[in-house]
Parts: C-alpha cells; structure tokens; sequence
C-alpha cells in the first residue's frame, strides 16, 4: 500500500525543509517539492506538523536482572510505550555474567524479545568476564549475529566490572574487528569504599546515592578509558550515560585530538538534580536512584550537557530505560541506599524532552533529529535503513506537532511503572502519529500496533568514525 505524507516539514539533520514523503510498503521512496507528488496514494495530512524519522534509542535495559530483582518493564511493555512516544527501534543489551558463555546470554535476550517486540529492535552485548573465550566471540558476534558493539563496566566490582587489563584486551579485540567498546565509566572500588564508609556513619538515604558517586570518579574513568583505547591503536570508544562537566571535558579533549570517542547523555542529567529528585523527603528520591547519578543543581552539569549536545561532544541522548516499580522493587533499599535498583524510566518520553529543548532554544530542530534518530543509526549501523528520511529508508517517521501538549504522568503513561520520574512534567509538543515501517501504529492517542511485528535487526559497523 502507498501512503503520501502531505504538508508537513522534513527535519533532517541538517534542517527542517517543506516536503511531501511517499511511502510504498515498508519503504519511504520517494521525497517531493510540495504539489509534485503523484495522486492516487492514501493521504496522511502532515499540514502544521514537523515529519521526523522514527527516533532510535541506543540504550535500553528491558527486563534486566539487577540488585535482586528485574526491571519492570518486559520487552512487550516498553516496546509498546516507546512506540507510542515516537520510538520506532530500540537497541538493547544482552547479557553475559561473569563465568556465562556469551553466546548464550544473547540466546537468552533473543528468547525474551522475539515474538515480543511492538518495534524493530537490536542488541549490544555486555561482557561481564572478559576472558580467551569472550574474546573469540566477540568475533562471532561481529561477523554472524550483526552485534557490533560490546559494553564492559568500570563499576560493579563482583558483578560486571572488567579490570583494566581485561579492558584493555576486548579493546584490542575491538579494533580488530571493528566494533564499538561502550563504557560505563565510574571507578567501582573507589565508590565501594566511599559507600562502605557512608553506611558505617549511618548515612542511608537515596541522596547518598549520589554523593557516594561524586563527578571526580565519572572523570577519571572516562579518562581511564580513552586512554586505554588510545594503547588499542585509537579503538572506537563509546561512554554510556554522561552525567558530569568534568567527564564531559575529558571526552572534549579526546575529540580535540581527534580520537574515536563519543559519548550520550539521557534526559534525566539534562534535566533533574541531586537535591530536587534524589534529595527529595523520606525515601521518596529512590525513584530518582541511577547510576551514574543525578548531579547538583549548584554546578554547571546541566548547562554543560546541552553545550555538548550543541558541539557534538556528546552525539547521542539515550535514555539508559531500566524502570523499577516503587513498591516492592526501590523499597528493597529501605536502610541501605546501596540495595535500591539503579534505574530510572524515559523510555517513551524521551522525544518529547529533547523537543522541547529545542522550545527553549537549547537545540536547534535539525540537531534534535541528530540527537534522536539520525546518529544513534550511524553511531551503531543501522544508518540509512533507520534514523533518515530518505528514498530507501524504512518508513520508520513521526508527525510531530509543536502545537499539541504532553503532560507526562502515572496516569497517562504506558511504562510498567508505578511511578512517573517525570510527573507533571508539560511539554510544549506532542507525537501525533507514528508509522513503523509504513504501518501507522500510534495515531491521535489511539495505539493500533501489536507485539511481535517488531523484528530484529542485525547492525553493521559504525559509520560514525573520524
């Protein structure tokens, strides 16, 4: 079946532009100047509204395993909330443990995901024991299952953490065959001790989550780091979830020197503090409990982080979507802040508040696209088939309206989460209508996709390298 998107604005990334998109099948083939198109295709009328490629979100954690209990939201449930937030492919993270076989950790997540999905969907692959033989299926993984990025952990000693040695070594692997090393770059014994000492004074509350997390220890990782993958002969370094000023310099200056290295940051540290949400009375900030953590208001983080999204320091917004319920799943910390699941959901809110830093002149329409859908396509290669609108591409695209309004709650939101960490949060925007592969799925509030169309994706390389 054609579909015409009629009267709308195309953002690409390098700018919005009037334009009419035709769809056949699953494929957007053709862009038009206004009144070219031919007649006879079904008509979605895009007049007011910007046409954007279905957003991409580089980093998802669906039902993973963490601090005794699971995240909340199944394959099924998140995949349905991002889609109706404008979401149209997901990347997540398989698993391997410490002692596991790789490949079987990706069996696994396949076995949660397939027949599950609402939207297209990938994997990375964490390696939680970097050993000869999660060595020789990296290779593997590269060259028959299209998983090209593989995340090793800084912190967590005893559960993922990688040693530098270790690190090093899947970063030589890496840069063999081509694959992204993502990092989750905080030094773990170095917070362990800071915690240890925190909870013998008896400091047990969600903020000290935080401050046993200081924005030091996420710098000298991330500099750990970049320069481990300078001794890989310049492997391609991805840092996940940065949340801090001074990691966010060590990360300018390695692209100053013109090294392989990116990194994200997610909504939450563009927005949200350390005393407003993680200070919040009682127990209450364990709904805010991430890692890296929220920073403080009384520094510069915020405004840095959308300084970096403005140069290109920081390429990607991810959301980092690892939801845990309130009751019975935050509460496993009650006493003890380190027992709180690491966490926080954004999954179906995460276009919405890029958009409205563009509302507020933080971003430009062109580098929210960017942000969204266009670089974490190229940064994990899935680019062009997501993340552009263009002849060939999946018709994965948004009718966004910068007329309608988002209020995000509890009550409206499709997470499985008893709490919101965005509640009563008003967005000056709103996701009208969303076609996943030339299917509309989510149109005018009203949801009509279903799990299991959603397919697997197998990535290429990143095209993304200086």
């Amino acid at each position: 079946m054609s579909l015409l998107i009629k009267g709308g604005t195309v953002v690409a990334p390098t700018g919005p532009i009037t334009a009419d998109v035709l769809v056949d099948g699953e494929t957007i083939v053709a862009i038009f100047a206004p009144g070219q198109a031919p007649e006879g295709p079904e008509v979605i009328d895009a007049t007011g509204k910007y046409v954007i490629p279905g957003a991409v979100d580089a980093h998802t954690h669906m039902e993973l395993p963490f601090g005794g209990t699971h995240a909340s939201d199944t394959f099924d449930t998140g995949t349905r909330a991002a889609a109706i937030g404008g979401t149209t492919t997901i990347i997540d993270f398989a698993v391997q443990r410490y002692g596991e076989v790789v490949q079987d950790g990706l069996a696994a997540w396949h076995g949660k995901a397939e027949g599950n999905c609402h939207i297209d969907y990938a994997f990375h692959q964490i390696l939680g024991g970097v050993d000869d033989e999660s060595l020789k299926a990296m290779d593997y993984l590269v060259n028959n299952e299209g998983i090209t990025s593989f995340k090793l952990f800084m912190a967590y000693p005893g559960v993922f953490y990688s040693d530098d040695g270790q690190i090093l070594r899947a970063m030589q692997k890496a840069r063999d065959n081509g694959a992204m090393i993502m990092m989750h770059a905080e030094n773990g014994p170095a917070i362990d001790v800071l915690v240890k000492q925190a909870l013998e004074r008896g400091e047990t509350d969600p903020i000290h989550h935080g401050l046993t997390r200081p924005q030091e220890l996420e710098a000298e990782a991330t500099s750990r780091a970049i320069w481990l993958a300078s001794v890989a002969a310049d492997c391609p370094l991805y840092i996940v979830h940065l949340s801090a000023s001074k990691a966010l310099e060590q990360v300018a200056e390695a692209r100053n020197r013109g090294k392989n290295v990116f990194a994200e940051t997610c909504p939450q540290y563009l927005y949200l503090t350390l005393e407003d949400q993680l200070g919040a009375p009682g127990f209450e900030g364990a709904k805010w409990v991430c890692s890296t953590p929220l920073r403080s208001k009384h520094e510069t983080h915020r405004a840095d982080l959308w300084q970096g999204l403005r140069t290109n320091d920081l390429s990607v917004v991810s959301t980092d979507h690892c939801p845990f319920c309130f009751k019975d799943q935050k509460e496993l910390g009650l006493g003890d802040f380190s027992k709180i699941p690491n966490g926080i959901g954004s999954v179906e809110h995460r276009v919405d508040l890029l958009y409205q830093g563009v509302v507020d002149g933080k971003l430009s329409l062109g580098r929210w696209v960017e942000t969204i859908a266009t670089t974490p396509a190229r940064m994990f290669g899935l680019y062009p088939k997501k993340g552009i609108i263009a002849p060939g591409s999946d018709a994965d695209i948004v009718l966004y309206d910068p007329n309608g309004r988002t209020r995000i709650s509890v009550e409206t939101h499709h997470m499985n989460m008893d709490h919101s960490a965005w509640e009563g949060w008003e967005i000056d925007g709103r996701v009208d209508t969303v076609l996943s592969r030339g299917e509309v799925i989510a149109s005018g509030g009203e949801y009509t996709g279903r799990a299991g169309r959603g397919r697997y994706l197998k990535r290429g390389l990143s095209d993304y390298l200086i």
